[in-house]
Parts: C-alpha cells; structure tokens; sequence
C-alpha cells in the first residue's frame, strides 16, 4: 500500500510542475511560516477525524522549553474554501470520494504550494490513509518551509564575510542580525527581537575536543565556552546547559562530515534568563577540527517555535569553504 501511495505523489507532483511551467499563470501563495489550512467539513473537524488531525500535526516542536505544536492549524468548511483562501501554502484538504487515497500536489493553484488530498467515503478511511502517510507529508511540508524560509532570507542577506575569513564557511542569513563579539576563535552574532534576541555563534575545536563520550562533552564544552564568552546579565553570571533537562542528541551527516546534533535548553547560573538551543558539531577532518555551530533564542514569555526553525534553517546553511 505504501508503495503505491508514493507512485501517486510522484506522479502528481510532477505532472503539476509541467502543467505550471507549460500553460499556467500561478499567482504568489500565502502564509506565515509553519502554518497549515485544513478543509474538512465542520462535523469531522469536531469529531474523530478533527481530533486524529490534531494529534498528528500539532506534536511538540522539538527542544522547546515548554511545548509548542509543530504547525498552526487554521480550520476552514469546505464552503469557505474558495478564492484567496485556496492560495494558502500549506493545505490539508479532505474530500468524500469513493476511491480512498491520499495525494501529494505541488503548485496546484499557486506558487509555492503543498497540497495534500485525503479521499474516502468515510471519515474513518481518510483517518487511516492520512495515519499511514503523516511521516511522508511532514517530511515534505518541512522541507518546503525550510526553503520558503531561505527564500525570504535571501531577499535581504547578510554581506558580511567574517566568518570566512575566521573558520572558512559561510551562512546565509539576514542582515538583522550584527556581530556582537568577534575573537579569534569565536564569533557572536545577533538579532534583536521585541522583549529579546536571536543569537548563534560560532567556534573551533580540536579533533581531540570530542573524545570519549559526546553526549557528556558537548554539555561540558558549551558550559566552558559559555563561562569564557556568553555572560549573563549580572555579574559572575553566564551561559550553561540546563541541568533540569536533558538534551536531545543525534549523529547526522552535515557536508559530507560526521556530526553530532544537539538540541536542549540553556540557562543561565547565578540569574535567572533561560531558553532553547540548537548545535551543531562538525568534524572538518582538513583542517584537524570540530566546528561548532550553534543558535539560541531569548525570548522570554513569548512563543518561540518560529525564532528556532529560523535560527535551524540558518544554521542548516553552513557551506564549508
């Protein structure tokens, strides 16, 4: 079954990349980041399949300090699915239909565009075959808005080469953000928020940095480097890793270069301020090294899902030189 719902995504995915390219005027989609619009009639959305909707699409976004779902539904009837509204970026859109399937369509009447289509004639049958395909459809919606989210930063993009000309690779990310310390072996840049700032920052290790157990070192690392560099507030105080949590980790390929992902919550000792992070370790075996790469927000009382899938989508950029 798997296999042919995936030969039905493939084959509407491109067919609608060729209707668009030969015959078609597409105009500009809308919607804020992460954000998804779902059709469905209004007794389903109150009942069962609303329910399973919900579940499926608003699990925790990863690293937060407190939970937050990883898309924003906006529920329409199918009545009011018609003119601007269908130009969303995002949509879940569920038919009654005999034949049961589930379709993934690219650019279906805007540009850029997902669109998922769930048909069956029973609320439980769409329910299954979206189930079946949840990992498949959030995999892609994540991917589309990493590059939405690209997109936009490259309308206005930072100039400054500074982190080449440090550690030989580059970030593509916007001009909001400043460099507020520079050393030889590390760079802090920022972008301020309302109430807060959006920060990552930028180091070397030695290959020998990481030896042993990585899950105990990198907490250990970025508790040193936040002493030395990151400083709190008041005096005597600075950066650590939270001691309540314990962080995500996971070993990835980045570049074609060993990596080890981390994903947790920082402090800060001795005052009060606290936030999510993101880290990226990367062997550069060339240069006998470990870069770190590594994002935090501080915005207290706020929401902070979209802050993070900025600074990951950023830090998703490193190119090494």
């Amino acid at each position: 079954m798997k296999k042919a719902l995936f030969f039905v995504f493939t084959i509407f995915i491109t067919s609608c990349k060729e209707q668009k390219t030969k015959f078609r005027y597409l105009p500009d989609s809308n919607a804020k980041i992460n954000h998804l619009t779902v059709v469905m009639p209004q007794k389903s959305w109150a009942g069962a399949l609303g329910k399973k909707t919900r579940e499926l699409l608003e699990s925790p976004y990863e690293g937060l300090p407190f939970d937050e779902p990883q898309f924003t539904l906006k529920y329409l009837p199918p009545k009011a699915f018609t003119g601007f509204a269908r130009n969303s970026r995002n949509i879940l859109w569920f038919v009654k239909d005999t034949l049961a399937r589930f379709q993934l369509l690219e650019d279906l009447v805007a540009q850029p565009q997902i669109v998922a289509k769930l048909s069956g004639e029973e609320d439980e049958v769409q329910a299954y075959f979206f189930e079946e395909n949840i990992n498949l459809f959030k995999a892609v919606l994540t991917e589309k808005e990493r590059e939405e989210k690209i997109r936009r930063i490259k309308k206005s993009p930072s100039k400054d080469r500074n982190l080449q000309r440090r550690f030989n690779i580059s970030l593509v990310y916007p001009t909001a953000y400043k460099t507020v310390k520079d050393t030889t072996n590390f760079v802090w840049i920022q972008k301020d928020i309302a109430n807060g700032h959006m920060n990552f920052v930028v180091y070397s290790l030695p290959l020998s940095g990481l030896r042993g157990n990585v899950k105990k070192r990198i907490p250990e690392i970025r508790d040193s480097i936040g002493k030395i560099y990151i400083p709190g507030r008041l005096k005597g105080s600075y950066m650590i890793t939270e001691k309540a949590y314990r962080p995500y980790f996971y070993k990835i390929n980045k570049e074609g270069r060993l990596t080890y992902l981390t994903k947790g919550t920082w402090e800060v000792s001795n005052d009060f301020m606290a936030g999510p992070f993101v880290n990226y370790s990367i062997k550069d075996t060339l240069r006998k090294r470990w870069i770190v790469i590594e994002g935090f927000v501080f915005a207290p009382a706020s929401s902070k899902r979209d802050q993070m899938f900025e600074i990951s989508t950023i830090l998703d950029t490193v190119v090494f030189e």
